[in-house]
């Protein structure tokens, strides 16, 4: 069992890649706390997995800090740490308005923030532990109408190398994964709203090397092992599982 004796915090825990994950690790051996801001599909998945639940919306810096101390006391200790929480929205620049722009940053870059800071203290009282942050392939390389999406993303690799540097005598690694074009809720909805899905998904595919869609599960396994002790040495790096797309 690769996490035995780890205790984890993931969020964005009822559905995609945090539900993968979640899933993953408890296969694996771990004890794990969801988070994520669906109260109803995470009752269900928290049922489901015999796991703690708790609704947050990681965009709120204290209902975060308040979420992942209750988090801590169910699970007993801290040593992992997954920030799957994410959202996406597609705008020209002149679509993208500052409501839009600061609702994707309010979740996906200053969500990692909160849930970072308010875990360091339960990492240090275990003596140490991973950090994992979900960034993107839009963080990498630019996507058309994706500048608020790519900016929060590009946001949470400098995030992750930033606390990498900061953490790194403290025995706390930090690091990312970059996921490309992912078979999620998220990225299914995003193709059902354009006004051609069918183009849409054929151009979206086109900018991938191999082609198709990645699963949540191929995410989940990047997460594992940067999060266990095989990535012992690792720190402050970008995992790609993006089918190609950084180079192609």
């Amino acid at each position: 069992m690769r996490l035995a004796n780890r205790h984890a915090i993931i969020t964005g825990g009822a559905s995609g890649i945090g539900l993968a994950t979640a899933r993953l690790f408890l296969r694996e051996g771990a004890r794990v706390a969801l988070l994520d801001r669906d109260a109803g599909a995470l009752a269900r998945v928290a049922a489901e997995l015999g796991v703690a639940g708790l609704p947050v919306d990681v965009a709120d810096a204290a209902a975060t800090e308040a979420a992942i101390d209750r988090a801590a006391a169910s699970l007993g200790a801290v040593d992992a740490v997954v920030n799957a929480a994410g959202i996406s929205r597609v705008a020209s620049p002149l679509e993208t308005t500052p409501a839009l722009w600061r609702e994707v940053m309010a979740v996906n870059l200053d969500g990692p923030f909160h849930v970072c800071r308010a875990a360091i203290p339960h990492l240090r009282r275990a003596g140490g532990g991973s950090i994992v942050n979900l960034a993107s392939a839009a963080g990498l390389v630019p996507r058309p109408n994706y500048s608020a999406y790519g900016a929060s993303k590009g946001g949470v690799l400098m995030l992750t190398r930033c606390l990498a540097l900061d953490l790194a005598r403290e025995n706390i690694r930090v690091n990312a994964v970059c996921p490309g074009a992912i078979l999620t809720p998220m990225v299914e909805a995003t193709m059902a709203a354009q006004p051609d899905p069918a183009s849409a998904e054929r151009a979206f595919l086109a900018r991938y090397a191999m082609g198709r869609f990645g699963t949540a599960e191929e995410v989940a396994g990047a997460v594992l092992y940067l999060t266990g002790a095989e990535a012992g040495f690792v720190t402050g790096s970008a995992l790609g599982v993006d089918g190609g797309s950084a180079w192609h």
